[in-house]
């Protein structure tokens, strides 16, 4: 028994090596619960991964909704190579489609959701060969208004906004104020005049040779008040003046 029993043991992993013998599934994520404000769209995220190649013609994605109440489910949404949105029921004109099947995203919207909404919301998609695998679940609550951490990250989410572009102007600002005030500092050194360049052959003041040029000595006669000529007796007067003592004394010699 042992050994017949070891024996189809090794058949099947035989088989699941090679491939003939495959376990298909389709794995489905979603939020799980959400809330919405009454009035308000609401986003109702699904994806899904798919070990097959993903042929967009051969998805299928179908959205059901239970409500809270003991009562039987109804279609949302349902999509086959595109988008059938309900045609009667309370989801009439509320669907819409927000997926991407090759990008392996099932979301739809739910448009100005009611108190009636609330319930669970079931998603559910098809790859072929993949057709089983995990639904996706997500509990809605409709709620009047906002909890506090929704209005929180509405808060913080508006505050980092008004923060980052308060921050940027203050960078602009900043910036043109250094440009205008180096533009300034250019001109005004164009402006500026240039210092006198010192003649290199000048010598120091300390080591230049003081010239000192005598003045002539004026006289001044008493008896007419006029400026005379400088007393210094020149050779030529000196010579002028000679001969005519030495004539003086010979007419006295004659008179005698």
């Amino acid at each position: 028994m042992c050994v017949k029993g070891l024996h189809v043991l090794t058949v099947l992993c035989g088989l699941a090596a090679s491939g003939v013998l495959q376990v298909s599934g389709i794995r489905i994520s979603t939020p799980g619960s959400m809330e919405a404000v009454n009035g308000t769209d609401v986003r109702l995220k699904c994806t899904f991964y798919s070990s097959s190649a993903i042929n967009a013609n051969s998805v299928t994605i179908s959205w059901t909704f239970r409500p809270l109440t003991k009562g039987r489910e109804e279609t949302v949404f349902h999509y086959q190579q595109k988008p059938y949105p309900p045609v009667e029921g309370i989801f009439r004109k509320r669907i819409a489609w927000d997926g991407n099947i090759m990008g392996q995203d099932a979301s739809i919207i739910i448009r100005q959701v009611k108190f009636t909404y609330n319930g669970t919301y079931i998603c559910q998609v098809k790859n072929p060969p993949d057709v089983h695998g995990t639904v996706g679940e997500i509990k809605l609550r409709v709620v009047t208004t906002a909890s506090f951490s929704e209005l929180l990250f509405l808060v913080l989410a508006i505050g980092g906004g008004i923060t980052l572009v308060v921050v940027l102007l203050v960078i602009i600002v900043s910036c043109r104020r250094c440009r205008r005030r180096r533009e300034r500092q250019l001109e005004g050194n164009e402006e500026a005049p240039r210092k006198e360049r010192k003649d290199p052959t000048a010598c120091h003041p300390s080591r230049a040779v003081h010239l000192y040029l005598s003045e002539p000595s004026i006289e001044i006669d008493s008896s007419d008040g006029m400026i005379s000529d400088p007393s210094t007796p020149s050779s030529s007067s000196s010579e002028d003046e000679g001969p005519s003592s030495d004539d003086d004394d010979d007419d006295d010699d004659d008179s005698d």
